[in-house]
């Protein structure tokens, strides 16, 4: 049976809370500190490449940020259904990216987690990248924060169209499917 899923207003206030609670942890800026000095493993072709004009020393902490909240509407929706499928609510695809160069830092995570008994929702085969400004966690964000930012909080429709065209260009360098394979030969060091 489906779950009945919390008003957004109902998720926005827990999520809020979480917020607070996980940068007033007194581990909060180490977490955040790790999580942004992530970057030199930051080589994903097709998360963050589809923001605009992509810098990673401009939009790393914005993002992080957006992270950070998605987390936190993720695990109020847990809170509230107890439900960890329910809770794999939509994420846009550049801001679940940052999510996982955050769950990357696990032991800061999952001690600021366990202080405040938050639960970090995140299975990759569950996810949702399906987001759309007119979704149910666009509603959620919109009732905590405000307007989400659409540079990073892009529909997935426009994602596919940006990975198609990233895909080309990676193809015309010998970069198949979108850097998962390539046909580059490297020479052997003697």
């Amino acid at each position: 049976m489906p779950v009945q899923m919390p008003s957004p207003e109902q998720v926005a206030e827990g999520a809020s809370q979480i917020l607070e609670q996980i940068k007033a942890d007194i581990e909060y800026d180490a977490f955040r500190t790790a999580s942004l000095n992530y970057s030199d493993d930051w080589q994903c072709f097709t998360g963050f490449p589809v923001v605009s004009e992509w810098k990673l020393e401009q939009d790393a902490a914005p993002l992080f940020e957006e992270g950070l909240r998605a987390l936190a509407l993720k695990a109020s929706v847990h809170a509230l259904t107890g439900d960890d499928r329910a809770a794999e609510i939509a994420i846009a695809v550049p801001v679940d990216e940052m999510t996982h160069a955050m769950l990357a830092q696990a032991q800061l995570l999952h001690r600021i987690a366990d202080v405040h008994k938050i639960a970090i929702i995140h299975q990759t085969d569950q996810e949702h990248t399906d987001y759309t400004a007119d979704s149910y966690t666009a509603r959620c964000y919109r009732a905590a924060w405000g307007e989400p930012p659409a540079r990073y909080w892009l529909d997935h429709d426009e994602v596919t169209r940006r990975r198609a065209h990233l895909a080309s260009l990676y193809e015309s360098i010998g970069m198949g499917r979108s850097g998962r394979e390539h046909s580059l030969t490297f020479e052997a060091v003697a």
